[in-house]
């Protein structure tokens, strides 16, 4: 996951022309049993962006954008019919507890989000932060997930929203988070929810199995989350870059030797490494794939002098606290509760192969791990279109997706999910 890009998922918007702000309040819309629709906060572009609509079945996109199926206007959400016509929705009424919460010194900001009437004790969920710096509160997933009819305590990582201290991607820092925020959700719903947990999204993959450790969670669901070190995760992007481009195994090899370096500089916090990185550079200098590897972090570092990184790497590149050896495989396995893995199938930015490996041995250990691939879907479960130069456009969230993560948190089993497939 880019540690310098905000949001979940970065792909090509060329051609799209963005809509002027709408004016209506975040939540979510229409008539329960129909097609409800969330309004969400930007999820990039600034306070000037547009908010956006996110349907259950995964459409999305920019509230008032050409064509857009939801418009506001005046603070009246509408949709669009079959029949062409825009009809007014009502706002879904839901119970909302704001709070805040505290964590090694630091107040963070949270609300719990309630359906206002009650049928039973809905599952509880504590939305877990990816890399993405925007605010928590007011997000799509939470509000997806109130809308399930789940309860749902969202809160604003430290160093975004209305929360104190320093932005970081240390991973225990933030379990310690997380572990505080299912802490204060438990006491605001106390006698109202089932079982609570956690939900963690893309970097939320590797601090959702930590935090539950902590809290003593009873479940934990993860999406397009890693299963892996992030110097793994740099690897693997290089090696899936490498053989989309036609490269051989011998090719291959010879990259990590490159990662092998990259890496260790990493690691080190840019104290060490330097003699490594120029061997390898010296080394393949001549061949093609050097010049277009890209990587996490890999092409940035070869594409600089050595004294540059001395002098100026660790506080570019180095600068939010990264566990570089992190160990998810220990902190999944210390978990006896049960856990769900969903994987998006053609994921450039967390590919999937060794995460799939490593669940499939958990699995055989005897962890309760539920796994479920989408084909065709990068990071974020973005289904795509691929352009003939290689990259992306996004059209949609799969469907499905919102469905089975809702559906596994309540305990049912409503086959099919689109087109997600369960690996058993």
């Amino acid at each position: 996951m880019k540690r310098y890009v905000a949001g979940l998922l970065v792909f090509s918007m060329a051609g799209i022309a963005f809509a002027a702000p709408a004016t209506c309040d975040y939540g979510v819309y229409g008539e329960s049993g129909k097609s409800l629709v969330v309004i969400s906060n930007p999820t990039a572009g600034g306070a000037s962006a547009p908010e956006r609509y996110t349907f259950l079945d995964g459409h999305r996109g920019d509230v008032n954008g050409n064509d857009a199926p939801v418009r506001c206007e005046q603070g009246v959400v509408s949709v669009r019919q079959p029949d062409g016509r825009y009809l007014a929705q009502a706002k879904v009424a839901l119970r909302e507890t704001p709070t805040r919460f505290t964590s090694h010194g630091t107040e963070l900001a949270g609300v719990l989000i309630e359906p206002a009437q009650f049928n039973g004790k809905p599952p509880l969920v504590v939305f877990v932060h990816g890399s993405e710096k925007t605010p928590g509160i007011g997000g799509y997933y939470p509000l997806v997930f109130a809308a399930e009819g789940l309860a749902v305590f969202a809160y604003d990582k430290r160093g975004t929203g209305a929360s104190g201290g320093d932005y970081t991607q240390n991973f225990e820092l933030l379990a310690d988070d997380a572990a505080a925020a299912l802490d204060q959700a438990r006491k605001l719903a106390a006698g109202r929810y089932s079982r609570a947990g956690f939900f963690g999204g893309s970097q939320g993959g590797w601090v959702a199995p930590r935090a539950a450790a902590l809290a003593h969670a009873d479940y934990v669901a993860v999406g397009f989350g890693l299963v892996m070190t992030p110097l793994e995760e740099d690897q693997q992007q290089v090696v899936l870059e490498m053989r989309e481009k036609g490269y051989d195994a011998a090719a291959l090899a010879k990259a990590r030797e490159v990662t092998d370096a990259t890496g260790a500089l990493m690691a080190s916090h840019f104290t060490a490494g330097y003699d490594q990185l120029a061997a390898v550079k010296r080394k393949f200098a001549n061949e093609a794939w050097l010049h277009t590897i890209e990587g996490e972090f890999t092409g940035e570092l070869l594409a600089e002098p050595e004294a540059d990184l001395r002098r100026t790497g660790a506080p570019r590149h180095d600068n939010l606290n990264l566990l570089w050896n992190y160990d998810a495989t220990a902190a999944i396995r210390s978990l006896s509760v049960p856990q769900l893995w969903v994987l998006a199938g053609d994921d450039r930015e967390a590919p999937g192969s060794v995460t799939r490996e490593r669940l499939a041995a958990l699995k055989h250990e005897g962890k309760p791990i539920d796994l479920y691939v989408f084909p065709h879907t990068d990071h974020g479960m973005y289904e795509f279109v691929q352009n003939p130069d290689g990259s992306r456009r996004v059209t949609r969230i799969t469907d499905g997706y919102f469905r089975l993560l809702a559906d596994w948190i309540r305990q049912q089993d409503t086959l099919p999910y689109g087109t997600g497939e369960r690996i058993p």
